[in-house]
């Protein structure tokens, strides 16, 4: 009985150590989240990448351009700019998944270009040749915007179209407030917003769901996304591709593969619920941006199909998109 106080006063300062730890690693994980998420890593355009697509375009007839932008914050973006010998008008810009660059979406621009689009594959912000950091489309929305004023300016575009993946179509969704001059998206594997993504991505550290990171690593995200805002004036509360959708007009086709394990397809769901005109395509078999691979024929169906579904031809005389 005498060991009784001893013992309790063991357990509280066990149960002290693990709260001071638990509020640490919170401090600290959070910390290190934030950096990281900034800091994404990507290589750069090799030299054999960049001779290899100019000596196909060459060989093809494609006009292949470098295009270089600057944006009001300074950064300078890089992209390749390619247009077939028979083109048909139409302009696509194509954005790449976190950590890849624009040679990620290359074989994509080839499949565009036999079908007569222009295409335009930017690096996105801390991607490949382009500067500044990842902010998962806070800043990049903007950075859409003006590849679309680039491409009305040198090419007089009749439409323009985007399609994205991963964090490329979440940057396109969120890019459509700003931008009304798409006449049809499509992206695959977007995230709804960056904070679900990133309780996705906790949770699958420890082979669980979302739910572990929207409970016990919640702190977790939550010091991460101070820590970014306070540090550098980047709100990552408003990378919300959901609510880049409400009242947006633009045609929207969502795909998203039924075996995603880093981005689960009920992030399409919430996007859709927040526009019900937003078409979702769910793959069976398909992991995270992986619905080419899966079905690759009606994949490229659906796509041009949407496209041409939408394109100025298919539309009333003087008709034109007003989000």
């Amino acid at each position: 009985m005498e060991q009784l106080p001893h013992r309790r006063s063991v357990s509280w300062r066990f149960i002290y150590f693990l709260a001071s730890f638990y509020v640490a690693g919170n401090v600290v994980g959070g910390i290190a989240l934030g950096w990281s998420a900034l800091h994404s890593a990507s290589a750069p355009i090799r030299p054999y990448e960049e001779r290899n697509a100019r000596a196909a375009a060459l060989a093809k007839s494609v006009e292949f351009r470098d295009v270089e932008i600057t944006t009001p914050d300074g950064v300078v973006l890089r992209a390749w700019y390619m247009r077939p010998q028979e083109a048909n008008g139409d302009g696509v810009i194509l954005l790449h998944s976190i950590s890849g660059n624009r040679v990620e979406m290359y074989d994509y621009g080839n499949w565009l270009l036999e079908n007569h689009y222009s295409v335009l594959l930017p690096d996105e912000r801390h991607h490949g040749d382009s500067g500044g950091l990842t902010t998962y489309g806070v800043k990049e929305a903007d950075d859409i915007h003006r590849w679309v004023d680039w491409i009305e300016t040198n090419e007089l575009a009749r439409c323009v179209y985007g399609l994205g993946e991963s964090t490329g179509a979440a940057e396109l969704l969120e890019s459509l407030p700003l931008e009304s001059r798409f006449c049809a998206v499509v992206g695959e594997s977007a995230n709804a917003t960056f904070r679900e993504e990133e309780y996705t991505r906790l949770g699958r550290l420890f082979h669980a769901g979302p739910w572990l990171g929207k409970t016990f690593f919640r702190p977790t995200v939550d010091v991460g996304f101070l820590f970014v805002r306070l540090l550098y004036g980047i709100n990552l509360e408003a990378a919300s591709p959901e609510q880049a959708v409400v009242g947006i007009k633009t045609p929207i086709l969502l795909i998203h593969g039924l075996d995603d394990a880093y981005i689960p397809p009920y992030n399409s769901d919430l996007i859709q619920a927040k526009n019900p005109a937003i078409v979702v395509w769910k793959v069976p078999g398909a992991v995270h941006v992986g619905a080419h691979a899966a079905a690759p024929q009606e994949f490229e169906h659906r796509v041009l199909e949407w496209f041409a579904e939408h394109s100025v031809a298919a539309k009333p005389a003087g008709a034109r998109i007003q989000n």
